[in-house]
């Protein structure tokens, strides 16, 4: 049996694909959660094949996980679901060791499919994805203009951004200023979206 990890913040969406991989005869769902940071925890205790992990989780986004799975659990392949296919998201995740990255609306065949390929050492890919991220390419974000945003994206104010990070407030000024000329808007928050929108937060 593929012994497998769900983690989905929505109860409806994770209860549904529970049940639908469970009708498959060689894959057994033996965790949930509904929080990236209970994943690590939960993937220690039930030792998974495969863990199936949404983007977007309360507590730490499912590609922070993959990352932390990848070094606590190292024999544990990801699969990311996402319902945004964005090319940011799919290129970060391939960065935190995932080995494959599908989007929620395709078919369950095709999912249970890719958790039987992945287990035989495949990348897994949604391939209109895949071609969406070559096109695309990296994101033009420095790593600490990726820490501003998200630290402004309850319209926190300079001074707060910076005691949050502990920087001076010009360089926050700067950094914020830079990532809007790179996102190509006009404030903070279109800034923010911006870099929602392409997966690069």
């Amino acid at each position: 049996m593929i012994r497998v990890l769900l983690a989905e913040d929505q109860g409806m969406t994770r209860g549904a694909l529970a049940l639908l991989l469970g009708l498959e005869a060689d894959i057994e769902v033996v965790a949930q959660v509904a929080a990236g940071d209970e994943i690590v925890d939960a993937a220690l205790v039930s030792r998974p094949d495969v863990a199936l992990l949404d983007v977007e989780l309360p507590g730490l986004s499912g590609l922070d996980a993959a990352a932390l799975l990848r070094d606590e659990v190292p024999d544990c392949r990801v699969v990311v679901l996402t319902t945004f296919g964005r090319p940011g998201y799919l290129r970060r995740a391939m960065e935190a060791g995932a080995a494959g990255f599908l989007v929620k609306d395709g078919p369950v065949e095709e999912l249970a499919a890719t958790i039987r390929r992945v287990l035989t050492g495949e990348t897994v890919i949604d391939p209109a994805l895949a071609a969406a991220a070559r096109s695309s390419g990296p994101s033009p974000l420095t790593a600490r203009e990726c820490d501003v945003l998200n630290a402004a994206v309850d319209g926190a104010t300079v001074a707060d951004i910076a005691g949050k990070l502990h920087l001076p407030e010009s360089t926050v000024r700067n950094d914020l200023s830079s990532a809007i000329g790179k996102t190509g808007t006009h404030d903070r928050m279109e800034a923010v979206r911006a870099a929602r929108q392409q997966g690069w937060l």
